[in-house]
């Protein structure tokens, strides 16, 4: 019985702040000004953990940089849209009452957590899934096919810290046909790696096939910095800087790095 309780206040809990919005006009919040606010949020957190020692320089740089990535990867504003109450109470009634249906079906919340040998059997399953993947890619002649199990399989590697796998999956992948943004992604983990050379190459030969794209553009300017060529970077975001519409969400992050360039 304690269990059916416990499980009803966390639903309480969690619809509170939903119920709380039928008070009041409800409005759409603009993806973009969401997306901007979240990153921006994530960077304070990154500076308060470096600032307190519990986040060391060369992790602090990495986290920066991949938030500062998805940050230039946002979609661009759209026009926010007023919304009704209609499908906030539909929500606010629905939810609940298929969640305990299911729950009622399937439920057991005096079920302990899984164990450490349970999560070390998942793991076990996991490489075991990704060996069987490799020697599918392996028996897979050259060609599209190929390919596209290489991008996977790097998708899968980088997702678990296999930066070195992950890097060569995807410079196969790049060799068999050269792709931008998938170059974009293979200089990220070869700066992650400290790779700084490799990822200048990369991004010399991305930014030649696709000049506006702003994330290859900030990455090579990232690199510029780490191989010790400021005045290369200062040019390479100072120019981004010129090209891009003044409320880009991501000027502030570009106009921070060139701020710390020394």
């Amino acid at each position: 019985m304690t269990g059916w309780l416990l499980l009803a206040a966390l639903a309480v809990l969690l619809l509170l702040p939903l119920a709380a919005g039928l008070r009041g006009t409800v409005a759409a919040r603009d993806r973009a000004e969401a997306d901007r606010a979240l990153f921006h949020a994530q960077l304070a957190e990154l500076e308060r953990e470096r600032e307190a020692g519990r986040l060391a320089e060369a992790g602090h740089a990495d986290a920066r940089l991949e938030v500062q990535r998805r940050l230039l990867a946002a979609p661009a504003a759209a026009e926010a849209r007023a919304g009704g109450r209609a499908p906030l109470l539909a929500t606010l009634i629905a939810v609940p009452a298929l969640a305990f249906g299911l729950y009622l079906l399937h439920g057991n919340p005096g079920m302990p957590s899984a164990s450490f040998a349970a999560r070390q059997e998942l793991g076990t399953r996991d490489e075991i899934l990704l060996a069987q993947l490799r020697q599918r890619i392996e028996s897979i002649p050259l060609g599209e096919q190929r390919r596209t199990g290489l991008i996977l399989l790097g998708n899968a590697e980088r997702n678990r810290g296999g930066l070195p796998a992950a890097a060569a999956a995807w410079r196969e992948a790049l060799d068999a046909a050269f792709e931008p943004g998938l170059a974009g992604d293979l200089a990220e983990v070869e700066l992650e790696r400290g790779q700084n050379t490799a990822a200048i190459i990369l991004l010399s030969r991305a930014t030649r096939e696709a000049a506006q794209d702003p994330r290859l553009r900030f990455l090579l300017g990232v690199a510029e910095a780490a191989t010790g060529r400021p005045d290369t970077a200062r040019a390479t975001w100072t120019a981004l800087l010129a090209d891009a519409p003044a409320d880009a969400p991501w000027r502030a992050t570009v106009e921070a790095r060139l701020r710390a360039l020394q």
